[in-house]
């Protein structure tokens, strides 16, 4: 009998009771092509490799992270729970040594998702990964995280949400935002004024192939994991950047995705995105689970696959390795960028329009930062959307300084009810959350 060199969990939820239509590529086959690929193979007959069923989250794991708006009941349905639940469940076994690491194959996925909730963007409502973490950090010994974004896409919603957290390492790998959605993940996004270089994107060419994920992963990845030295790894283990996937246009195969988990070591593995529901999710997800438990995965071999044909052109490769230069660069100057962008100011203010595609809705946001050298600073946001719906949030870091927590306490005490819907209040270091509403 097969034995798992690392004691390995998995989580399923295919969600069967949502869906954003009938036909929309987001959809439960995703998850039951890989199911029954996993017993076809017969992965739960190998000793160390365990299934886990999916616990839901509750409202206060959602509030860590969250502004939901007007509520998590109006954002969120019961599979949402679910999904972030699975995430959850996995990472509660990994804290408590059942497993080594873990895999939550879960949807609806969530990295679109960021801190201010009014509907769902790229797919995505709230931001399973972050949830999670957040969980993890108030329940056990848990303080600098890694999110490594392996997604396709950009993942702007954990960016978003991490922007001002020095603590948290994220980095995004995906096909350059002025090819696909969101449009955004250039090099120059690094995080804001207190925790600048924290954040590092990586935006691929069109048709990189595995020679080129895994340079990154290698070149970059690994080298600045190993200055940062994280207590945990999480990767957002997006699958759209297959060579069959019909909404992108990168060549990935199974052996890379396997590869990639391989070399990277993640604790936990969150499912994102990930079309191709027959050619390449079974086969992907197979190789990823065969790479996290330690096993061999050298036969794991899509339909199609073709290495010559799709390997990276030179032009790509060039390209590629220009961009990993420029990353470095920014995470070795973290601290000069930092001390630039904070100034003399003692605030610093961001104005942004951000669209749901996938509901219609747009927000603008106003934001402003207190900019600290002993914390990453208090936060508040003013949020409108043509939803009908306004917000005050105020989000007061979990390590905040006395003088960053009697400043958030203070906006959220002042804010005039009359002027928004709604004033919440996220206080990490009581973790605590308020809110005011209307008059």
């Amino acid at each position: 009998m097969l034995q798992a060199k690392h004691k390995t969990g998995l989580v399923f939820f295919p969600a069967f009771d949502w869906a954003i239509s009938a036909t929309h590529p987001e959809r439960e086959e995703r998850l039951l092509y890989t199911q029954d690929q996993v017993f076809e193979e017969g992965l739960f007959d190998i000793d160390g490799i365990t299934e886990y069923k999916a616990d839901l989250v509750d409202v206060k794991d959602v509030q860590r992270i969250h502004f939901c708006v007007p509520d998590e009941q109006h954002v969120m349905t019961e599979s949402h729970f679910i999904s972030a639940g699975g995430a959850k469940t996995i990472a509660r076994a990994v804290m408590e040594k059942q497993i080594e690491r873990g895999f939550a194959l879960v949807r609806p996925p969530g990295h679109h998702a960021m801190r201010i909730v009014h509907g769902n963007r790229g797919f995505c409502n709230i931001n399973n990964e972050a949830v999670m973490v957040e969980f993890l950090r108030s329940q056990y010994n848990v303080d600098r995280v890694a999110i490594i974004d392996t997604d396709c896409h950009h993942g702007d919603g954990t960016q978003d949400i991490y922007w001002h957290d020095r603590d948290t390492l994220f980095i995004s790998l995906h096909q350059d935002g002025r090819t696909l959605y969101p449009g955004s993940g250039f090099t120059d996004e690094i995080g804001g004024p207190t925790a600048a270089g924290t954040t590092l994107n990586i935006p691929l060419p069109p048709y990189t192939s595995e020679e080129g994920f895994l340079f990154v992963i290698n070149e970059v990845v690994m080298p600045v994991l190993k200055d940062f030295k994280p207590d945990l790894i999480v990767n957002s283990a997006g699958q759209d950047n297959h060579f069959t996937d019909p909404i992108t246009n990168m060549h990935f195969s199974a052996q890379g995705y396997a590869d990639l988990t391989r070399i990277l070591k993640p604790d936990i593995a969150v499912l994102e995105g990930g079309y191709s529901i027959e050619g390449a999710l079974p086969y992907v997800n197979v190789g990823i689970i065969l790479a996290m438990a330690g096993i061999d995965y050298s036969h794991v071999r899509e339909p199609g696959y073709d290495l010559e044909k799709l390997r990276q052109s030179p032009q790509i490769s060039k390209i590629i390795e220009e961009t990993c230069k420029i990353v470095l660069n920014n995470w070795k100057n973290r601290d000069i960028i930092r001390q630039q962008l904070q100034g003399a100011n003692k605030f610093s203010e961001r104005r942004r329009s951000i669209f749901y595609d996938t509901d219609g809705l747009h927000e603008t946001q106003s934001e402003t930062l207190r900019n600290c050298m002993e914390c990453s600073g208090s936060l508040k946001i003013a949020s409108r959307c043509d939803t009908g719906y306004s917000a005050l949030a105020v989000h007061i870091p979990r390590k905040a300084c006395k003088t960053c927590y009697e400043l958030g306490v203070q906006w959220y005490e002042v804010a005039d009810s009359r002027s928004y819907d709604f004033v919440f209040l996220q206080d990490r270091v009581n973790d605590r959350y308020l809110v005011k509403k209307k008059k």
